[in-house]
């Protein structure tokens, strides 16, 4: 029976400001629940991982001039405004040890401490993991760092004698450190949760010293007195789980990358079926289900919208999962490079839309119940008072009192008149705004409420890439905007008074229209009294707190992507997103009919869109040439001139006009293979034809089945598929009369190979054929033929235990309209024999015909 101790603790938030609270010691009851000790209610946690004390953020602040502890505070009022109560991260040991595991107070575990007590003055809780094993380089290349950990690396902490003493050493030091900002040793601070033991072991040795490693850590920790949790992680490896359990450890830990890491790009298409539930295949394990059960790290990487992360928080609470920590917040003095984690990025100015879905996410794991069960998808993209819509790029928190959004919508709050808070992006029944940052509505006192207004945002390159502290991928512009709010409890006849320091804007407001510039606002209702100060803490905040960077545009940038293919007579929208400091007098889209150049305007939708529509009787065979003029600029070229000067040189856009008996082509190797999902082989490359524009992606397949390392136990699954998103290509083609799919490949061994060729719906509805691969070229599948077939989940997710087919609650007939991905696949139709073969195919292209 653990100890239960209530502390009452006084947090200041600032200067003379104090929030008071009570939190006892958490206890894993019979049933594998985190519970309050002394309440019993369950614990809910969710949050980030957060990494400035430590590695590339802490040498990029110094390099960029940062001061580390103003860039904390900054973010941390941020996490606030999120809603996060939680923290995690896997400290650097080899940054605060040295190689006998002794503590150094140095400058990282002290800016470390001082973090952790701004988190608690928030309200946050923390889940700390004291060893990472990592160097201290990534991105960049690791420096000699004192630890234990850059002396043995990883796979010998696990198994060295001294390495291991050098651990117990260090752990026991952790948890006795008295953080000086708190007064308290992580063991005994209240707001410190749990522990767990080290960040992604990767075991590989016996399973005897698997559990006596195990042991000795725990018994360390345990050594110092401490009654907290402790966790080790289990998704890495799970045929020790006996092992995990008789070492005594509380519960488990887990990560979810459903969509894969690294890919280098932005990864488009619907990924709700690659979130639609954590299955933990282990879950009747008798000692797993007495062990509480969290998520340390996760992320949709590569992923840039806004609809996904709440139907993650649905599926971990499905599966019993009490605490998620997002991997990882971008500092806000990094998120305009994104160098920390290229696959990540995440940052409330930076990524406003993204945010708002992890704010609603966080709501999700503190209102959905335990094991709740929606279904599978797309049943389940309404569950409570939550929505999901990969279409519309869309998540909702509708309740009665409450109105979070990350995209436009026109859907009805639940209850207006009940309304408590109001936060989003766009435009809602609630909220008219044409900026791109978010904003936050939240009642004071009858009759008052606080806005609050970020700054634009646009990303205006892939933050997925090759990323460098050179290079800006984001901006942030600092506009006068306008916004209308529509709240009962105001009505239309309120005032608008700024309160945040430096802030003078003053606005007239008509008809709950006004115009306003970033910062924190009191709207107050005609006839309320404003008895609030604005020094005044409300909740984790002071009233008139706010935080943003400043302006960073320095140039105008037109960003727009091309349609590749039009058909003569059709009606073409270009869409463009203008980005300047100042809104531009005009937009210009400039294009000819014939010889005869023709001026259209482009139209503001919202933000920093434009649109312009090309009529059809002006597209014509050949090739459509257009530029887009920004006051005196032309694109895409960027020079300062106009079409008709006598020396005018630039490049235009350009789309091809193709007949509409033409093929469409799904996919071309030499073109496409970057942004191919698949996973990775060595020997597989593609090859360049002698013929222009033509390729062949050659694939070499020694085993279709590789036993996992970390799920050695798992059942067979005989297949390779590799994925294509093509959606983009069928919106400017007529579709009605494609009969059949072609595939140009060939079988590079002797006799033939079965291939499944499948596309696959927006709801993950998915349609395919076998086809006998030989060494000839044009394979054909009539349209009329493709039968259901089983959707890949791909990227391929971590942990590698997680579903390698998608099923959904229904399949949708078939409609070439809402397919947008292509599947190819090895191992369908494979004999028992054939399956254990070896494969080498080559795939050039597939087309609709």
């Amino acid at each position: 029976m653990r100890k239960v101790i209530v502390i009452a603790m006084l947090l200041l938030v600032g200067p003379g400001i104090a929030i008071s609270y009570s939190q006892e010691n958490v206890i894993v009851d019979e049933t594998g629940i985190m519970r309050w000790g002394a309440s019993g209610e369950e614990v809910h946690g969710f949050g980030v991982n957060y990494t400035v004390p430590f590695a590339h953020a802490y040498r990029s602040a110094e390099k960029l001039g940062v001061d580390p502890r103003k860039a904390i505070d900054e973010d941390v009022y941020h996490f606030a405004r999120l809603g996060f109560d939680a923290y995690r991260v896997h400290v650097w040991d080899t940054e605060i040890s040295d190689t006998l595991g002794n503590l150094l107070e140095n400058e990282h575990l002290d800016l470390f401490d001082y973090m952790v007590a701004e988190m608690q003055k928030r309200g946050m809780k923390m889940l700390l993991t004291p060893i990472a094993f990592w160097g201290n380089g990534w991105p960049e290349r690791d420096t000699w760092t004192p630890g234990f950990s850059h002396k043995y690396g990883k796979g010998a902490c696990l198994t060295n004698e001294d390495a291991i003493k050098a651990q117990e050493n260090y752990l026991a030091q952790f948890l006795n450190h008295v953080n000086p900002y708190t007064g308290k040793a992580y063991k005994d601070d209240p707001r410190v949760i749990a522990f767990e033991v080290s960040n992604e072991p990767h075991h590989r040795q016996p399973a005897d010293s698997v559990q006596r490693y195990v042991t000795r850590m725990v018994q360390a920790m345990k050594s110092t007195g401490c009654v907290k949790p402790i966790f080790y992680n289990i998704s890495h490896g799970i045929n020790y789980m006996d092992e995990y359990f008789e070492a005594g450890i509380d519960g488990g830990t887990f990560q979810w990358y459903p969509t894969g890491l690294g890919a280098g790009e932005e990864l488009k298409g619907n990924f709700l079926p690659n979130v639609d539930r954590y299955a933990i295949p282990f879950d009747k394990h008798e000692a797993f289900k007495k062990g509480a059960k969290v998520v340390y790290e996760f992320d949709a990487a590569d992923v840039g919208r806004s609809y996904i992360y709440p139907a993650m928080a649905r599926s971990f609470r499905s599966s019993g999962i009490q605490w998620a920590t997002h991997f990882a917040y971008d500092p806000t003095y990094l998120a305009y490079a994104n160098t920390e984690y290229n696959t990540h990025y995440m940052n409330l100015q930076y990524t406003p839309q993204k945010a708002l879905a992890l704010k609603i996410a966080s709501e999700v794991f503190h209102q959905v119940p335990l094991y709740a069960d929606y279904g599978r998808y797309p049943q389940n993209t309404s569950f409570d008072d939550f929505t999901v819509s990969y279409e519309r790029d869309l998540a909702v928190l509708n309740s009665e009192e409450q109105f979070i959004y990350t995209n436009h919508n026109e859907i009805a709050p639940k209850n207006p008149k009940q309304l408590k808070h109001v936060s989003g992006w766009g435009n809602s029944p609630i909220v008219q705004y044409e900026g791109t940052g978010a904003y936050f509505l939240d009642v004071i006192a009858p009759g008052v409420w606080r806005l609050e207004v970020q700054p634009d945002a646009v990303w205006v390159s892939d933050p997925f890439g090759k990323n460098s502290l050179d290079r800006k991928l984001s901006e942030i512009i600092w506009r006068t905007r306008s916004m209308k709010v529509n709240l009962d409890q105001l009505g239309p006849d309120f005032e608008l008074k700024p309160i945040n320091e430096g802030n003078n804007w003053q606005a007239e407001v008509n008809k709950g229209s006004f115009e306003v510039r970033p910062g924190t606002y009191f709207l107050v209702k005609k006839g309320a009294k404003l008895k609030v100060s604005p020094e005044e803490v409300w909740n984790n905040i002071r009233l008139n707190e706010f935080v943003a960077e400043k302006s960073t545009i320095d140039q105008t940038y037109v960003l727009h992507e091309l349609v590749e293919f039009v058909e003569p007579g059709m009606e073409l929208v270009i869409k463009a997103t203008v980005v300047t400091e100042q809104k531009p007098e005009k937009v210009t889209l400039l294009t000819y009919d014939g010889w005869r150049p023709v001026r259209i305007e482009m139209t503001q939708k919202h933000g920093f869109a434009y649109e312009a529509s090309i009529k059809g009787e002006m597209i014509k065979d050949g090739i459509l040439r257009y530029y887009i003029q920004v006051d005196g600029q032309i694109f895409p070229s960027g020079v300062a001139a106009e079409p008709g000067d006598w020396d005018f040189d630039a490049e235009p856009y350009t789309v091809s006009v193709v007949d509409p008996k033409e093929p469409l082509y799904l996919y071309n190797a030499l073109q496409d293979n970057e942004e191919v999902s698949r996973v990775w082989k060595p020997s597989s490359y593609v090859a360049p034809s002698s013929q222009p524009g033509k390729g062949e992606l050659v694939l070499k397949i020694d085993e279709l089945f590789i036993v996992d390392g970390e799920n050695p136990s798992a059942e067979p699954i005989y297949d390779y598929s590799m994925r294509y998103h093509f959606g983009d290509r069928l919106d400017t083609r007529s579709l009605e009369d494609f009969k059949q799919l072609t595939l140009v490949g060939r079988n590079l061994k002797e006799g033939n190979v079965p291939i499944q060729i499948a596309m696959v719906m927006k709801d993950g509805s998915t349609y395919g054929q076998t086809i006998e691969l030989g060494s000839k070229d044009d394979y054909c599948v009539l349209l009329s033929e493709l039968k259901p077939v089983r959707m890949v989940t791909l990227p391929r997710p971590y942990p590698t235990f997680l579903p390698y087919y998608f099923e959904g609650s229904r399949v949708s007939h078939f409609d070439l309209k809402e397919m947008e991905t292509l599947q190819i696949s090895i191992g369908p139709g494979l004999t028992e024999k054939e399956q254990k073969q070896s494969f080498e195919i080559a795939i050039e292209s597939v087309r609709l015909e």
